[in-house]
Formats: C-alpha cells, sequence, structure tokens
C-alpha cells in the first residue's frame, strides 16, 4: 500500500485533485456524448443534446480557466529527481498542450455554433454572443477543426494516463498517487 509523501508540496492540492478529476469526467462525457449525437437524425432529441453538450462545454472552458488560475499560483509539485530529462520536457509540453486544447476546442465549438447559425445560451438562461457571423462554409471548416482538435485531445488524454499507469506500476514512484483524491 502506497503511504502519501509526508511534506504537502509532494501532493497536488485538495483543489486542484477536484478540478482535475471534474474536468477529467466532464471531458469523457461531452466527447462520448459529442461522438453519439453527431450522426443522429435532426430531430428535437439531436438539439437537445447539442444543447447539453454547448452547455458542458462553456462550464468546461470556465472550469479550466480556474485551474490556470489556481495553478498559476499553487505550482504544481516537483518532478521525482530521478526522472530523466526528456521525461520532464515531455510531461511538461503534454501539460501545455492539454491546457491549450481544453481552450481551443470549447473556442471553435462557439465558433462554430455562431457560422452555422446556432446562438449558444449557456443552460438556457444565459446567451452569449456569436463570435462570428453565419457562414455555412465557415461553419463547415470549424467543425473539421473542432473535431481534429478533439481526436488530438483524445490521444493525448491516452498518452497522459498511459504515462501515468507506467510511473504508478514500472516506475513505482508516486507521480500518479499525487493527483489521486484519497485521505492524508
Amino acid at each position: 500500500m502506497h503511504t502519501p509523501p509526508a511534506h504537502p508540496a509532494a501532493r497536488y492540492t485538495g483543489t486542484a485533485i477536484a478540478l482535475h478529476w471534474l474536468i477529467a469526467l466532464a471531458l469523457f462525457a461531452i466527447f462520448a456524448l459529442g461522438l453519439y449525437m453527431h450522426d443522429l437524425p435532426l430531430s428535437p432529441t439531436k438539439l437537445k443534446l447539442y444543447s447539453w453538450h454547448k452547455w458542458a462545454g462553456v462550464t468546461v472552458f470556465a472550469l479550466v480557466l480556474l485551474r490556470l488560475g489556481w495553478r498559476a499560483t499553487h505550482p504544481a509539485p516537483a518532478l521525482p529527481a530521478a526522472m530523466p530529462a526528456y521525461q520532464r520536457a515531455a510531461a511538461g509540453a503534454i501539460h501545455v498542450l492539454l491546457y491549450v486544447l481544453m481552450l481551443l476546442i470549447p473556442i471553435s465549438g462557439w465558433l462554430m455554433s455562431s457560422a452555422k447559425g446556432f446562438q449558444t445560451v449557456w443552460f438556457g438562461v444565459l446567451p452569449l454572443p456569436d463570435l462570428v457571423a453565419k457562414d455555412a462554409t465557415l461553419g463547415d471548416r470549424l467543425q473539421t477543426l473542432h473535431f481534429a482538435l478533439n481526436m488530438v485531445l483524445a490521444g493525448l488524454v491516452l498518452g497522459h494516463v498511459g504515462a501515468a499507469l507506467k510511473h504508478h506500476f514500472i516506475d513505482r514512484d508516486d507521480v500518479l498517487t499525487r493527483m489521486l483524491p484519497h485521505k492524508a
């Protein structure tokens, strides 16, 4: 059984852990919903699912901004000293790319909705301004971009999970456990 590190800086803060897992679960749900709803025939159900997808996307965007703000004032714990420099560099680059994609994907979806002429109304209450004028060709291009960015994010998430599992089961370090929610 793994014992949590004695020094609190060796773990992420409770807020960082909560935001990490909340965003991860939300991204999984939004991704699955996006794949499911895309090929449905036009119907009230499809329109409702698109609304839910957009609401969740705006919410995750806000949570990612909150997470970035938290991270700016609460740095990540240091990586294990024994970790090779190339792995440290890769970890840093992957994290930056994950954050960039978690910001670009909802923006691309919002742009796509605007271009396709469907205003985003957060939870059916707060109308967000259209970012571009209605333009079907632009909407189709933004849809392709939105899908491609999501596929890149899915690949990076799989790599991120794979690396965390490698650290836990092969390297036997605390890279994974410092992000797990558990009692200290």
